[in-house]
């Protein structure tokens, strides 16, 4: 029998099962080690010291005989003072990085202070724990709006038209900047927004025309990553309900703006062909001011771009004869161009003296476009073929003259029914 003693002693440090050996069992086998013989030892383990690491431990000096070591931190795991027998200690950092075992020196300690030291170590052992797994996105730094504008225009504006880019533009330099420049854009509320809709309210036609500016560039700011996806917060802000002006001529206001555009024809020729073309097709000011002869492809004019891109106009006989007898010029593409061949030429001072004198001031130059889907409806010409006639891209658009149409028919109504009425001896 073997002792508890002895079977306490043949127990290595790490566990397992030991098989008792003697003295005699080991001289048995002459000229062989115990491991030798398949004899389970206990394991001799170097512990390295450690201790409270700090600036006094560094600051020992060495003792005779002392040999190069390291004491370990027991506070915080990985972190070591390198001690030196020339006693030119230093500060380490030991750790394992994606199955490699990594030591860095984080400076001599008459260098670093051992609280630096200290948290330069856990900072990359953080690191090293955290490598590996998904790191969160940094935060992009956010502009001021006034800031964020500029980048707004070199980004966002070659996509607009000239027309569309200059209103644009006006809205932000002469209400979005004023009234939120300051603000970062991130931090533009639904309050704000409301605050600067009551301000406007003597105003209503410019909130209605800046909102949808607004709603673009917080939209394009998440987009760039300034705001989180989804939070525009001028969605859904109420524009200022408006009556739209609907002016249309009669048939005795067309006869007198006819002779009124005959009076001034001859000290204004240019500016009463543009006029009269507009009458006649119902085309916007613009598509005629700029119109090309590359254009002019009768018996329709092919218009390349315009408020609702490439489109058609066609023309009646009196728009093809009109513009059969406008001279051609060499110096210039355009079909009205001005004298110096730049551009095209603007009727509108023509315009008001010839509405004040065919005695219909409130008509503007875009009513005649009206007019003229009035006119068409009034002659059962359906709602769509109007929308088709004027390029629109949206039946919406057009079911603003559903009400012409609604009383053209009740006019054909009123007709058939005097008509029965009359053969039933009944009276018209």
């Amino acid at each position: 029998m073997i002792d508890s003693k002895k079977r306490a002693d043949n127990l290595p440090a790490d566990g397992g099962h030991l098989i008792p050996v003697s003295r005699s069992t080991i001289t048995d086998f002459p000229g062989k080690t115990l491991k030798d013989k398949g004899v389970l030892l206990p394991k001799r383990r170097n512990r390295a010291p450690k201790a409270v690491i700090n600036g006094h431990l560094a600051r020992r000096n060495p003792t005779p005989g002392t040999v190069d070591h390291v004491v370990w931190d027991t506070v915080l795991a990985g972190f070591g003072l390198q001690v030196r027998a020339s006693g030119n200690n230093s500060w380490i950092v030991q750790y394992r990085q994606r199955g490699k075992l990594k030591k860095v020196t984080l400076g001599r300690c008459v260098d670093v202070d051992a609280n630096d030291a200290r948290a330069r170590a856990r900072t990359m052992l953080a690191a090293a724990a955290l490598d590996g797994l998904p790191k969160p996105v940094k935060a992009k730094p956010v502009p001021l709006f006034k800031d964020y504008a500029g980048e707004f225009y070199a980004n966002c504006f070659e996509q607009w038209k000239p027309a569309t880019q200059a209103s644009n533009r006006g809205a932000i330099e002469r209400q979005l900047i004023p009234n939120f420049g300051d603000i970062p854009v991130n931090e533009i509320r639904k309050v704000d927004i409301i605050r600067w809709r009551d301000s406007l309210s003597a105003k209503q036609g410019v909130f209605n025309r800046c909102i949808p500016v607004l709603s673009g560039m917080l939209q394009y700011a998440a987009r760039l990553g300034y705001c989180r996806v989804g939070s525009n917060v001028s969605r859904g802000t109420p524009r200022y309900k408006r009556e739209l002006i609907e002016r249309y001529l009669t048939p005795m206001e067309y006869r007198r703006v006819a002779a009124a555009l005959a009076a001034a024809e001859e000290a204004n020729p240019t500016e009463v062909a543009i006029l009269r073309l507009l009458v006649f097709t119902g085309a916007r000011l613009s598509e005629i001011t700029e119109l090309k002869w590359s254009e002019v492809q009768p018996p329709r004019l092919q218009l390349w771009d315009s408020k609702s891109n490439a489109k058609y106009i066609y023309l009646n006989r009196q728009a093809e004869a009109l513009l059969a007898s406008v001279t051609r010029t060499r110096e210039s593409e355009l079909v009205f161009p001005n004298r110096s061949g730049s551009s095209g030429v603007n009727p509108s001072a023509i315009w008001n003296k010839v509405r004040r004198k065919a005695l219909v001031p409130d008509v503007r130059l875009h009513d005649l476009r009206h007019s003229y889907a009035s006119a068409g409806i009034m002659d059962a010409v359906p709602l769509a073929t109007i929308g088709k006639l004027f390029g629109h891209a949206l039946h919406e658009t057009t079911a603003r003259y559903a009400h012409v149409a609604d009383g053209a028919v009740c006019d054909a109504a009123q007709r058939v029914s005097g008509s029965i009425a009359g053969h039933l001896g009944l009276g018209r």
